[in-house]
């Protein structure tokens, strides 16, 4: 019988420090979450959810949050490092 696979366990703090580049990514880009929602086509509540650490998201929906914000992924990568120094 194969071992059963144990599903990793969420890291939060990452969940959290994406969360808050995601969030001022969106504000540098003057939108509110209800309209970035609209722009990825999903929930507001998801949004900030996922603003508030609370929880993950998927690579198709980060690209689609990206896209949505016109940026790229150097422009989040250099969010999520500001975030990284931010909290230290």
């Amino acid at each position: 019988m194969p071992p059963t696979r144990r599903r990793a366990e969420p890291d939060t703090d990452a969940y959290r420090t994406l969360g808050k580049a995601l969030r001022e990514l969106r504000e540098q880009a003057g939108l509110t979450q209800e309209a970035l929602a609209a722009r990825v086509d999903i929930g507001a509540t998801y949004v900030s959810q996922v603003e508030n650490g609370h929880r993950g998201i998927r690579w198709h929906t980060l690209l689609a949050f990206l896209r949505a914000l016109d940026v790229d992924l150097r422009q989040l990568g250099e969010a999520v490092d500001k975030q990284e120094h931010h909290s230290t």
